[in-house]
């Protein structure tokens, strides 16, 4: 294994965090006016059962991060094997995001009808994490199909579980 130590070649450092295989979601919620705002994002974790807890850490550059803070509401949307597509979409600027693929409503949040999994949540905190945001949301309602399989992310690009029996 090389080693590097500061100051780190950002390139290097982002091919290094992306050993680790994550799951993909769309993070969605509204702006103040009522619209639909919403972001890929591959940083999504579970922290708690009691209280039920997750986060997801946001670019600090993102478009939706001015909406998701005011409204301190969000969903999370774990994408299904079908979702690169929509992963894709969200991660451009400059279009409608939700003008493909089936949203369902949630008490006010968009969500992904074709979601692996969903969560509806109040936005519990938000700390600084350096050029992103930390979000801690407190889950109020969630969703699961078990029966679609994961889409993942690893070496910058998507991949797929291969499940053996």
């Amino acid at each position: 294994m090389q080693t590097a130590a500061p100051p780190f070649d950002p390139r290097l450092l982002r091919d290094a965090f992306g050993c680790f295989a994550t799951g993909v979601t769309i993070v969605t919620g509204r702006d103040p006016d009522g619209g639909r705002v919403g972001l890929t994002a591959n940083s999504f974790t579970s922290v708690s059962l009691d209280p039920p807890l997750l986060l997801f850490c946001p670019s600090n550059t993102a478009s939706a991060l001015p909406a998701l803070r005011a409204s301190r509401r969000f969903a999370i949307n774990v994408l299904d094997l079908d979702g690169e597509a929509v992963a894709q979409r969200f991660a451009m600027r400059n279009l409608d995001r939700f003008a493909e693929h089936d949203w369902i409503d949630w008490d006010g949040l968009p969500v992904l009808a074709k979601a692996k999994a969903a969560f509806a949540c109040s936005l519990h905190a938000d700390h600084d994490g350096g050029d992103h945001r930390i979000f801690v949301g407190k889950v109020e309602r969630f969703g699961l199909a078990p029966e679609r399989e994961s889409l993942l992310y690893l070496h910058g690009r998507y991949r797929r579980v291969h499940v053996g029996g």
